[in-house]
């Protein structure tokens, strides 16, 4: 038996994405953020895998598995239970978003369409990745409730903005893609329903394959007709939460996580693959800059409306609300989708594309490194860990 050079290669980048990320975590480094930046050092070190097809299938499969997985996870009944504490929400979300998007036409000299994607890219919190580290990240099940909530709300209404400024370029264009989405979210109900009553009763176990399958096709879908394909697996993961009542086996719990073991098997390899896309004209100085200040612009800014909201709507404590405007920084996932779009549809510098990478690294980092050390105090105040233990001595 014998292996091509390549080959052994190739394997042994798969060995090096599975493993070390996750052994690095231990240092509160994100895995999702190692398996990047290892694709922007395979990249530059060995470019033929850059053209790979095979890391390219493997990329779409863990994108699709995880915005399967977000639209399974939207519980309907609980966003009507909180409906008017989401629509302050989302009106606190579109304002910010409006005045960043005006900032980036006056002084980035963006069009309307390139302006709006580039306040959805710095304003919408990575709601897979947040809910993925939200039980290690020491907040109680009212603040992680309160984590979710903004987080899925913003989501949806950030992939709802997204499909519109992304095709509103054409009138026929928005409208030809209306009617194509419009019909993927009526006839995929009905593709369910055949499942259950031709397939499923007949094949037991094959809920999960079946579930994966739709959303791989509606992802695919979505991408052809000039949207991502975050778009229609989150369509397929949401209209098979709402079948729950009539398709119970097929959004259970059992394929809730099997799902979700198969998104963080297939995920890093997405974050390799887009680290692999990065041009090497982005990885300059000014980008460093770039990044600098979207940063030093937008995080403040982002942490005081979510403790805002989170303090003035939800009636949280000082503390409380600062930990979970703190949960809600990293924007890993959707600033990588829009600096890619912006990138390839829109044609933003290069400077520019990298500083959105290094805003995207810094926003993923940032609460790994900062949450672990604050406790919040009787009075509803923050500490460190250090000064929780000197008052408790």
């Amino acid at each position: 038996m014998h292996f091509s050079t390549a080959t052994l290669i190739e394997l042994a980048i798969v060995l090096i994405i599975l493993v070390i990320p996750r052994a690095l975590q231990r240092f509160r480094l994100p895995a999702q953020l190692t398996c990047f930046f290892f694709g922007v050092l395979i990249s530059i070190f060995y470019k033929p895998l850059s053209a790979d097809r095979g890391a390219e299938i493997m990329a779409t499969m863990g994108i699709a598995s995880l915005f399967l997985l977000a639209g399974l996870e939207v519980d309907v009944a609980e966003i009507r239970r909180d409906l008017r504490r989401i629509c302050l929400y989302l009106v606190f979300f579109a304002a910010f978003l409006i005045g960043i998007a005006m900032l980036a036409m006056r002084f980035l000299h963006l069009g309307w369409q390139a302006a709006l994607l580039l306040g959805l890219g710095i304003m919408t919190p990575s709601a897979g990745f947040i809910f993925d580290n939200l039980p290690n990240s020491g907040l109680d099940e009212e603040e992680q409730s309160e984590v979710t909530i903004n987080a899925i709300s913003a989501e949806v209404v950030a992939l709802l903005v997204l499909f519109l400024v992304s095709q509103a370029g054409s009138a026929a264009t928005l409208g030809i893609s209306s009617i194509i989405l419009l019909a993927l979210i009526v006839v995929t109900p009905f593709f369910f329903l055949f499942l259950g009553k031709h397939v499923v009763p007949y094949a037991s176990g094959s809920e999960f394959s079946l579930l994966l399958l739709a959303g791989i096709v509606c992802a695919v879908i979505t991408q052809n007709i000039g949207v991502h394909y975050l778009i229609g697996a989150f369509i397929a993961g949401l209209v098979a939460g709402l079948l729950r009542t009539r398709l119970a086996t097929l959004a259970s719990s059992e394929n809730l996580h099997a799902i979700r073991l198969f998104a963080s098997f297939f995920i890093p390899f997405y974050f390799f693959h887009e680290g692999m896309q990065v041009p090497a004209d982005s990885l300059v100085w000014p980008s460093l800059i770039w990044g600098a200040g979207i940063c030093i612009i937008a995080i403040p800014i982002r942490l005081a409306k979510t403790w805002l909201q989170a303090r003035f709507i939800s009636g949280r404590t000082a503390g409380s609300a600062f930990r979970i405007s703190l949960s809600l920084v990293p924007t890993l996932i959707f600033t990588l989708v829009i600096a890619e779009i912006l990138r390839s549809s829109f044609h933003i510098n290069d400077e520019l594309y990298g500083g959105l990478l290094i805003y995207a690294a810094v926003t993923t980092i940032l609460p790994s490194l900062i949450l672990p050390g604050l406790r919040i105090t009787e009075a509803g105040d923050i500490a460190t860990s250090g000064e929780s233990a000197s008052a408790a001595s």
